[in-house]
């Protein structure tokens, strides 16, 4: 039998009323509050009449996510946080990719709007110019990316990176190189700066080299780079161009960690399982994925009175693995000529 809102106002431990304003007006409910009876719906199963909810709102209770790459492992866990805590707030969740294409983007944004309450950009690659123009009709909330006037849930990479330098700087690189992502990243740029400010305090001299895909291919074109810049350390831009860069050193002839140690982001699946195992900045995507559903919501029920306002910090941390170790003895490492 379905789940009564007063067996979740009995779980939670608050009146019937409670429980029916966390879904229809959350922003009238304290946050403690809030979060008890959300924790109490999810775990007995509840779920809101969607259809007399759109009655009395007027709202679709749809939600669209954008992503710049399904097929990357980064994004996943992120849109399965984010569609489990909108549901649990009543809310449906549509799920459309990009596939790393700002003009995509803003025909899917278009189309979206016609079909949900609000919309969620996850590494946006739209200029932040067009994203303030078009979330000025439709509420958004906005993931490593700030936007004026917008919600948004940042992934603080820089402080990553930050300590993706320190660690190999203690292990000796004194020659180390960035691996960039897309043009107009956010994340890449935050990279950039941290890593470049740390490296700074180290007395290592630091190269970017950039844009690249943000994919395995990206980084395979990129190790000669590497090699070029007599870099032995790399910190790239996400776990598959980490990947990719590692492949490349291979064909080059490069060794990792013996010749040129990887450092990736993200703590991804493919991270872990790749040989030699990732050192990585991890993110923490799960939490942003509900935190930005959180900002979206709270704009979409404030009528965007929060926008502009309210952001969210998220922390990330080094997790070190096998794929850095200490810098050689000698030069770096130069590809072997080969003579007839």
């Amino acid at each position: 039998m379905a789940v009564t809102i007063r067996e979740v106002a009995q779980a939670a431990g608050v009146h019937v009323s409670t429980v029916s304003r966390t879904f229809s007006a959350p922003n009238l409910v304290n946050a403690e509050t809030r979060e008890r009876v959300i924790a109490a719906a999810a775990e007995l199963g509840y779920r809101p009449n969607q259809a007399a909810r759109a009655l009395t709102t007027g709202r679709t209770n749809n939600l669209g996510l954008i992503v710049a790459d399904i097929a990357n492992p980064f994004f996943p866990p992120l849109i399965k946080a984010a569609q489990s805590y909108a549901r649990v707030r009543g809310y449906q969740v549509f799920v459309a990719d990009t596939d790393e294409d700002p003009r995509v983007e803003e025909e899917l944004i278009a189309t979206l709007a016609r079909q949900v309450d609000g919309v969620l950009l996850v590494s946006p690659r739209l200029s932040n110019t067009a994203i303030a123009r078009l979330g000025a009709d439709l509420p958004f909330a906005v993931v490593n990316r700030r936007v004026k006037g917008l919600p948004a849930v940042l992934m603080d990479v820089g402080s990553g990176a930050g300590a993706a330098v320190d660690h190999l700087a203690s292990l000796g690189h004194r020659r180390l190189i960035v691996l960039g992502g897309p043009r107009g990243s956010w994340t890449s740029g935050q990279i950039r700066s941290a890593a470049g400010a740390a490296a700074e305090r180290h007395g290592v001299n630091l190269t970017y080299h950039g844009p690249n895909a943000p994919t395995e291919h990206g980084g395979f074109r990129a190790a000669a780079a590497v090699l070029a810049a007599g870099a032995t350390a790399v910190i790239a831009y996400n776990d598959l161009v980490a990947i990719g860069a590692i492949e490349g050193l291979a064909e080059e002839g490069a060794e990792v960690p013996r010749d040129v140690s990887v450092v990736g982001v993200d703590d991804t699946v493919a991270g872990r399982l790749n040989r030699p195992k990732l050192t990585t900045i991890a993110m923490p995507t799960q939490t942003a994925g509900r935190s930005a559903v959180d900002l979206l919501l709270q704009a979409i029920d404030e009528a965007g009175d929060v926008r502009g306002v309210a952001q969210m910090i998220l922390e990330t941390g080094l997790v070190v693995r096998d794929s850095t170790g200490a810098a050689p003895a000698g030069p770096a490492f130069r590809k072997p000529s080969h003579r007839l």
